[in-house]
């Protein structure tokens, strides 16, 4: 029973209950002695001295609504003048429990908004759902319930865990991608695509996914050839499915990476996805006799400025027309025979050269990339050479080599004479102007897949009508509401086909009769927007308003899982160039830095054997291997936190136990944000910034103390000792600002900021009662200390900053400001400081434990030679390393420290 009331009342809203249950029970005298009765400044007036577990409970349960409230009222500003500052983290999917992945990627964000708004930014960090797709179909499926409630009854369970995190998100720009007023503007920019001839349908060979029932991207299916979701192995199917001409914008998106600052590798990333854009597609009738088949194809070619030198066109075996339903496919297969070139009776006219090449049926598994359909010319490769004159075919030579070398082309109508560079140019140009290819793109990317055949997901807003084709639902018929269904199962064709009302339908064009497509979008169409729809949530009239996108792009910082950094990122980048080319937008790019961050793994104990994950209560640690209480060898590892694997971490327990601050320090500090975090509360990183929490407090209480000695401060009875001391606080203030602004500006190195705080702690803490007592340094530097912990550990700083605030008897007026420590202007450095001699305060260690510090020049603070140098010449250094063998000595390039290996 006591560890439950220990354990219930760590929690800021279990202790508040906790209280109140005790008060209702004991006499006031009573309480008075009662051990959890502690006084809280800001509540009573009264400093307690010592920073114990249940001042803690007091002051974020005190401090967290009244953080929230001043949030809320500062984010409602209206008419501002301030500078944006547009920071996004990725939106979580409605799963109905927060996992501390989610609590890492958040805290960061929280992080940051804090301290932007310090700096008087104006800053908006919204919040919503991504809350379309298979898992709460599947949940729904499974519990006989409809997707739509479960998916909202977990959007308010993980709100009110979010909201009892301390957040500070905008809420009242709240979007969920399920909602109509949502999938109303996917389904616009859908029809703009559309309308743009990039959203097309085709037959093609697609992953098919046999446990959920539905297509995937092949982005979605792993190395091993399964399902990213269910597992399964994926099949290969041939239907009719909805892409978006992605490659289209390729060359745009490869060449706007140049112009961004470093995404942590995801740009090298980026790239690589995409691919060399050194090709393009041009489009081809196909015709059997001489007649128009009503088929269109696309075939691509590394040298297009040679496409007047095509001498065919050639297909896989595996390609759909020789599989589908093609018009062209029984006279195909006429002529087909595995394991060799095959030319057939189908002819392709290319619609930029207007000539005629025979179709080819390639003996070749596979071309360069995903490619199936490619231009064989002769004059650029000695592969279509071969094949040429194999099946004794015709073609122009178009290059020609002049006397200095140089290419120029041949027999290419008015490109003729031009350099190959020159035609390359010219021809992908003007073939893009006659919409008929000529847009730069690689041979291993494709088109964007985005059919998925379930219920949960945005209608694709197309009806088939048998006159007209498909056709777009004009704009002001959206949304096109997904139907209730009686039940879902899963299984079979999509269940939309089942809702005969909503199916069947009036053509928009000619008013007969047609059907509605079936298919929805993949949940990556919804995600690839909402940054847009967060600057203007509530506009009814269109996805958003110009002005506002121009104001509030691109986004400042995103903040998200590494996992995205290729698939989502690569889509979200590509709609914000086509809003950009359709004029709802100026800027190209929608984000400007980008914050990747590792995951949060749980230690994991499976079988050696068998695989199978164990409990920790299942294994017996006895010995110095663990092995499993029923016997066998058990295996120890680092995996990503997982209910199956029996090491996942419930976040509302970690705040139970440590607090909600604590838990923020310490997934600031355990490791910069782009490294996976172990986590392990036995490490040195809990311990560290629990026993940080508790300095800083003494700090103020060194404070208030000494103020209140007796007598008025009098900075002129400080000793030539004592000024030395306050003027090393000072530097140390100075350096510290310096160093943590540019880690929140620059890098991110959050821990490296907590580090470079606690020194400056280290420092204050040292600091003799009379320089407490009588300096504007200490009390200058100790203000400063409490500015730049409050982003990361917003309630306690509140409460720090209230304790200074009303020190007796303050010689500066940096605490004299109005409202509570958030509302406070981030602290600069002296300009002083700036003009003076750049110098570093270097923490020493030797074998990990820490000997003293030294200052040394900044022009030298990263030349770990020059730093042992000085070090091992100073005073400190010879007593401490004079008689060592030094094996090593790391200089660390984060923070202001190095560590001295020795026998």
């Amino acid at each position: 029973m006591q560890a439950f009331v220990r354990s219930f009342a760590l929690c800021p809203l279990g202790f508040a209950r906790l209280s109140k249950m005790r008060g209702a029970l004991l006499s006031p005298a009573a309480r008075l002695l009662s051990p959890c009765s502690r006084t809280l400044l800001s509540e009573t007036g009264v400093w307690e001295k010592d920073y114990k577990m249940e001042t803690r409970c007091r002051v974020e349960e005190w401090w967290h609504p009244r953080i929230m409230a001043q949030w809320k009222k500062d984010s409602q500003e209206k008419g501002s003048n301030r500078k944006k500052f547009y920071v996004l983290s990725m939106f979580p999917y409605p799963s109905g429990r927060l996992h501390m992945g989610h609590v890492r990627v958040y805290t960061i964000s929280d992080t940051i908004c804090h301290f932007q708004r310090m700096r008087g930014h104006q800053v908006l960090n919204p919040m919503g759902w991504d809350a379309f797709g298979l898992p709460a179909e599947n949940a729904a499926i499974e519990r006989g319930l409809d997707p739509e409630e479960w998916t909202k009854s977990n959007i308010q369970s993980m709100r009110e865990q979010l909201d009892s995190l301390g957040l500070c998100f905008n809420w009242d720009r709240e979007v969920t991608t399920c909602l109509p007023d949502y999938y109303r503007w996917t389904q616009y920019l859908f029809i703009k695509l559309f309308e743009a001839g990039l959203a097309y349908q085709k037959e093609a060979v697609v992953n098919w996914d046999p446990v959920d029932q539905t297509v995937l991207a092949d982005e979605q299916v792993d190395e091993n050839g399964r399902s990213w979701r269910s597992g399964a192995l994926v099949e290969q199917k041939l239907l009719t499915q909805w892409f978006i001409k992605t490659t289209n914008y390729a060359k745009h998106l490869l060449d706007a990476l140049a112009d961004l600052p470093e995404w942590y590798g995801v740009k090298a990333m980026q790239a690589n996805w995409i691919g060399e854009c050194t090709g393009c597609y041009f489009d081809f009738k196909l015709k059997v006799n001489g007649e128009e088949m009503g088929e269109t194809l696309s075939a691509y070619s590394s040298s297009p400025e040679m496409v007047f030198g095509a001498a065919y066109l050639a297909i896989l075996p595996s390609h759909r027309l020789l599989h589908g339903r093609s018009s062209v496919r029984s006279t195909l297969k006429k002529t087909f025979k595995p394991g060799r070139d095959c030319l057939t009776e189908v002819t392709a006219l290319n619609l930029f050269t207007n000539q005629e090449v025979p179709v080819v049926i390639s003996h070749r598994e596979a071309f360069d990339g995903y490619l199936d359909t490619v231009i064989g010319i002769p004059d650029c490769s000695e592969e279509d050479l071969s094949v040429a004159k194999t099946l004794n075919l015709t073609w122009t030579t178009v290059l020609k080599s002049d006397e200095d070398g140089t290419q120029t082309l041949i027999n290419s109508d008015e490109f003729s004479g031009l350099t190959r560079q020159q035609a390359f140019d010219s021809v992908t140009q003007k073939a893009r102007e006659r919409k008929i290819g000529g847009h730069l793109t690689s041979s291993k990317l494709r088109d964007w897949l985005i059919s998925r055949q379930r219920y949960w997901g945005t209608p694709i807003p197309v009806v088939h009508c048998g006159s007209c084709g498909p056709v777009a639902v004009p704009e002001e018929e959206l949304p096109v509401m997904l139907p209730k269904l009686p039940s879902l199962t899963g299984k079979g064709a999509s269940p939309l086909e089942a809702a005969h009302d909503w199916v069947n339908c009036k053509c928009p064009r000619c008013k007969g009769p047609a059907r509605r497509e079936t298919d929805t979008m993949d949940t990556f169409v919804d995600s690839a927007w909402y940054y847009f729809r967060y600057i203007d949530p509530h506009n009814q009239h269109r996805p958003f308003e110009r002005h506002l996108a121009d104001h509030w792009l691109p986004v400042d910082v995103y903040i998200g899982g590494k996992e995205h950094a290729v698939m989502h990122l690569y889509y979200a980048r590509f709609l914000c160039h086509f809003c950009r080319d359709q004029g709802l937008v100026a800027q190209r790019e929608p984000f400007r830095k980008l914050l990747v961050q590792g995951l949060i793994k749980g230690q994991t104990f499976k079988l050696a054997d068998s695989g199978q994950y164990l409990k920790r209560e299942e294994i017996d640690f006895t010995d110095k291997e663990p092995v499993a209480c029923g016997g066998g060898r058990v295996e120890v590892t680092w995996e990503k936190m997982s209910k199956s694997k029996h090491n996942g971490l419930d976040p509302q327990e970690v705040v139970q136990q440590y607090g909600v601050d604590t838990a923020r320090l310490y997934i600031l500090y355990a490791a910069p944000p782009e490294q996976d975090i172990l986590w392990n509360s036995k490490t040195d990183a809990l311990p560290g910034v629990l026993r940080w929490q508790s300095r800083l407090w003494q700090l103020v209480s060194k404070l208030r103390g000494a103020r209140q000695l007796g007598g008025l401060p009098d900075p002129s009875v400080l000793k030539k000792k004592e000024l030395a001391e306050t003027k090393k606080i000072w530097n140390n203030k100075n350096y510290a600002i310096q160093e943590v602004t540019a880690h929140f500006t620059e890098d991110f190195l959050f821990n490296a900021a907590i580090s470079r705080l606690m020194g400056l702690t280290n420092t204050l803490n040292s600091a003799t009662v009379r320089v407490v007592q009588h300096s504007v340094e200490f009390e200058e530097a100790l203000a400063s200390l409490i500015l730049m912990t409050a982003p990361m550990a917003p309630h306690l700083a509140s409460e720090l900053w209230a304790g200074i605030s009303n020190v007796q008897n303050p010689l500066t007026p940096i605490t004299q400001h109005g409202g509570d420590v958030l509302q406070q202007p981030w602290p600069t450095v002296d300009p002083k400081y700036l003009d003076a001699p750049d110098f570093v305060e270097l923490t020493i260690l030797i074998n990990n434990k820490p000997c003293g510090t030294m200052t040394i020049p900044q022009k030298v603070s990263k030349d770990s030679e020059r730093v042992r140098q000085l070090i091992l010449e100073s005073p400190l250094g010879q007593k401490h390393l004079g008689e060592c063998s030094i094996k090593k000595a790391i200089l660390s390039p984060r923070t202001a420290l190095i560590n001295f290996l020795t026998d």
